[in-house]
């Protein structure tokens, strides 16, 4: 699917921390992150409850919250479907289980570009004119939240807000600035989406300036191939073979 409709700038983004160490410092964090999910309750309990409860002003009722997560969970990070059903909880909405990442893409350690190499892919029936906020614990480059929002879009959801624990991007907002992506247009012209299915307008804001440092489309492009052979030599050295 081309990624075609981005995060707005209208789209709350809501955050309790700019760096991920309080969160891994957490005792359930290692068992949470496994696919323990009274661990992952106990780490959002502590971490962010009272946080949340702050700021429920925000939260008209009824909303959908929904959190990256594959369709079998064991083994997988519990703390985002942990946090949206907590935050579906204290804003009284519902916590969505039809949307599935239904692909690995091992962000965990990689670099801007490897994350931009392998996009997240979703399926799920989406309920249209209904309002989704979507809901992570860490945010860094914000693709895969922008995938999920684009999914949502596509089949006539509207996205309302996002919230993570941790907004570890540099440049905390998640709509690009104009001049990044008028830059991208001008530079890299059509090539730009048939490289990495999406259009300039629907990238993150991270994923925005990161681009825009390149210079030409052929310089994506390779950088782009080094890419996909960092992710099969770091995913081979913990035994994972990537599926074609």
């Amino acid at each position: 699917m081309i990624r075609s409709k981005g995060i707005g700038s209208e789209v709350a983004l809501t955050y309790l921390l700019t760096q991920d160490a309080r969160l891994k410092a957490h005792s359930a964090y290692k068992l949470a992150k496994a696919g323990d999910q009274d661990a992952a309750l106990e780490l959002v309990i502590d971490i962010a409850v009272a946080w949340l409860y702050e700021q429920r002003e925000q939260f008209a009722p009824g909303l959908l919250f929904v959190a990256p997560h594959a369709q079998e969970a064991t083994g997988d990070n519990a703390i985002p479907q942990t946090l949206a059903s907590v935050c579906a909880a204290i804003y009284k909405g519902t916590a969505d289980t039809e949307i599935v990442q239904s692909d690995r893409v091992y962000h965990t350690g990689a670099d801007p570009m490897e994350r931009m190499a392998a996009r997240a892919q979703f399926v799920g029936r989406v309920l249209p004119s209904t309002e989704y906020v979507l809901v992570d614990d860490v945010t860094n480059l914000g693709g895969t939240l922008a995938e999920l929002s684009n999914y949502i879009q596509f089949y006539g959801g509207i996205v309302k807000g996002v919230v993570v624990l941790v907004n570890a991007g540099r440049n905390p907002e998640l709509a690009p600035k104009a001049k990044f992506v008028q830059l991208i247009k001008e530079r890299f012209d059509d090539e730009f989406t048939e490289v990495f299915g999406i259009e300039p307008g629907a990238l993150t804001a991270n994923e925005a300036q990161y681009l825009a440092g390149f210079r030409s489309i052929d310089a994506i492009r390779n950088r782009l191939v080094t890419a996909e052979q960092e992710i099969d030599r770091r995913l081979r050295s913990k035994g994972i073979t990537r599926s074609p």
